[in-house]
């Protein structure tokens, strides 16, 4: 983990917690980085849920961080930069824009705070990472076409109501309503639990821009591997390389 995502962990439920309030949670490569790194731990652990949430009273996340982006967003975004077949339940509050909603609808379940709002300006801005075009496959189309194309506000009835969030609490009571779900499933059979999930995602359709980070993933796997290091090196001081697998 780093300064910007903390990673605790009870009862088989891990905590992963946005730190970054005084910029609203914006998602710099810190963040990015950090949330990966998050959901490899996780997925690596004896933990069975993850609850995702972040500090602060006035934003999850008011996305992509302008005066420091980052440089693969769907590194930190569930089930693209890292997949896993635990669940994930987000509890989200406050201003939840471009691509934290993105990471959000990725997430299994989502409570959300009476005082979420969730908005997508990126077409009225000139730029997109595209894989909010998987809203299609989470949410009804005309409805994901809306959020996507307008750029206007959903606030959390309107969220609940079209299938974007399953359950809207009063205001600062979001993480604790989380926390009881988290309690469900971790207590559930995991082998079932993390078969419906695999099933369910078998089920979706992936748009191209999910594929292509995926596919993304693998080559900078392979570029940053030890092997790619020691091709490199056998290259430059002209002799076989001694490959390891790794």
């Amino acid at each position: 983990m780093n300064e910007f995502v903390t990673y605790t962990s009870a009862a088989n439920v891990a905590t992963i917690t946005i730190n970054r309030p005084d910029r609203m949670n914006a998602l710099n490569e810190t963040v990015i980085l950090g949330l990966q790194e998050a959901w490899r731990r996780f997925d690596e652990s004896e933990d069975r849920v993850a609850i995702l949430h972040a500090a602060g009273d006035r934003a999850f996340s008011v996305g992509a961080d302008v005066k420091d982006a980052p440089k693969e967003m769907w590194q930190g975004v569930p089930s693209i930069g890292v997949g896993t077949r635990k669940p994930i339940i987000a509890a989200v509050h406050g201003w939840c824009i471009g691509g934290a909603y993105v990471i959000v609808q990725m997430c299994d379940l989502v409570v959300a705070s009476e005082n979420t709002v969730f908005k997508y300006p990126e077409a009225q801005l000139g730029f997109t990472g595209g894989l909010i075009s998987s809203a299609v496959a989470r949410i009804p189309h005309k409805v994901a076409m809306e959020f996507m194309l307008l750029g206007e506000d959903f606030d959390a009835q309107k969220a609940l109501s079209t299938g974007m969030v399953n359950k809207v609490v009063a205001k600062g009571e979001e993480l604790e309503a989380a926390q009881k779900w988290a309690t469900i499933l971790a207590n559930s059979a995991p082998l079932v639990v993390e078969t419906l999930k695999e099933f369910s995602l078998a089920t979706m359709n992936q748009s191209p821009a999910e594929i292509g980070a995926i596919a993304r993933d693998t080559l900078l796997t392979i570029r940053t591997s030890e092997d790619g290091a020691e091709g490199r090196k056998a290259f430059g001081e002209k002799r076989a390389p001694e490959f390891k697998g790794q």
